[in-house]
């Protein structure tokens, strides 16, 4: 057996591995909260709400299970996986190491919109917070187009003006705070800026999962495409692919996929950025491979921080976003020290 043979059966077997795992870790995400509730009881309420089983269960628990830990589970998986294939996808597209899904300035304009709905009642009502948020996250994609001179800018000017977007929103929604927020309502804010799963229904879910497939297909389509960016922008024409097209395009889902994860859980950072590089290391650099692994790591990686998250403080909720942080912070530097003299 060649050296590629047992690279595709070793990768594809992790790819079987992690999507046999998943369900698993969402009964395990289901079962556990301030109502402890068995895993069996758990994966069996999934099953009955999933129309498989009709297992006869309490009514309380079930519905515990269900209708607000599952679509919970959901939802972490959904934003875990999108953020991690924009974090791949963009650091293939700009060849940049530390490019990430917030680094076009989408979060901090999402940020901005939510906080104008929730402290200056922008849409007197008719504009919920979420949708407040994803106005405010393409707001700030079309500015950030606008200053790096529309798609066909070069890599470095489109990050020079993401972190110049990025840098205007923050001081935006920092003045917002800091001029319309009580104490109580700046708590709130500071809540949501730094990520919270918590009230999130199965309509939030459902969108953020159909969301998210439909780029995680989409980007798949352009797996091939990928490859060759790795290799540079000219040399990538060359050999036949349509450059500009496939920029379009990848930036366009990675800000669409961007803006509805942050309108619906808020900023969460390090999952974009540290699991692309773990993925890499564990399953190389083909894309149509390392797509799916980076997904599904992304997927089990946030619902373990959610599952932390409402676990590591009894009868109190972290934000995600503080979890994230926590781990990825440390993984980054050690991936960062161990490739020190690449």
């Amino acid at each position: 057996m060649t050296d590629q043979s047992v690279y595709y059966w070793r990768t594809g077997l992790l790819i079987f591995c992690g999507i046999l795992s998943l369900p698993v870790m969402m009964a395990l995400a289901a079962a556990t909260g301030d109502i402890p509730i068995g895993f069996a009881t758990a994966f069996r309420a999934m099953t009955n709400g999933l129309g498989l089983t009709h297992f006869n269960l309490p009514a309380v628990e079930a519905g515990i299970v269900w209708q607000y830990r599952m679509s919970r589970a959901l939802m972490a998986a959904s934003c875990g996986g999108g953020l991690a294939l924009c974090g791949l996808v963009l650091q293939s597209l700009l060849r940049n190491p530390l490019a990430d899904p917030y680094l076009l300035g989408i979060s901090a304009g999402a940020s901005t919109g939510a906080v104008s709905v929730m402290l200056l009642g922008i849409g007197s009502g008719a504009i919920t917070i979420g949708a407040g948020a994803f106005i405010g996250a393409c707001t700030a994609f079309m500015l950030i187009v606008a200053l790096s001179g529309g798609m066909r800018g070069n890599t470095a000017r489109i990050i020079l003006a993401g972190i110049a977007g990025t840098q205007l929103f923050n001081a935006l929604t920092s003045y917002i705070v800091s001029t319309a927020a009580n104490a109580e309502q700046s708590r709130g804010v500071m809540f949501w800026l730094l990520g919270s799963l918590s009230g999130v229904r199965w309509p939030d879910a459902l969108l953020c999962f159909a969301v998210v497939v439909l780029g995680l297909l989409i980007v798949i389509c352009y797996g091939r495409s990928l490859d060759t960016f790795n290799v540079g922008t000219d040399v990538s024409a060359t050999l036949g692919t349509r450059v500009m097209q496939v920029r379009v395009i990848l930036l366009l889902t990675t800000a669409l996929m961007t803006a509805v994860i942050v309108s619906a859980i808020g900023a969460v950072g390090f999952v974009g950025l540290v699991i692309p590089h773990v993925t890499r290391m564990i399953a190389g650099h083909r894309h149509l491979l390392t797509i799916p692994v980076a997904f599904l790591a992304g997927c089990h990686f946030m619902i373990l921080a959610d599952l932390i998250s409402r676990t590591l403080i009894s009868h109190q909720v972290l934000p995600i976003g503080v979890v994230t942080a926590l781990v990825g912070a440390p993984v980054f530097a050690m991936i960062l020290y161990r490739n020190r003299e690449k």
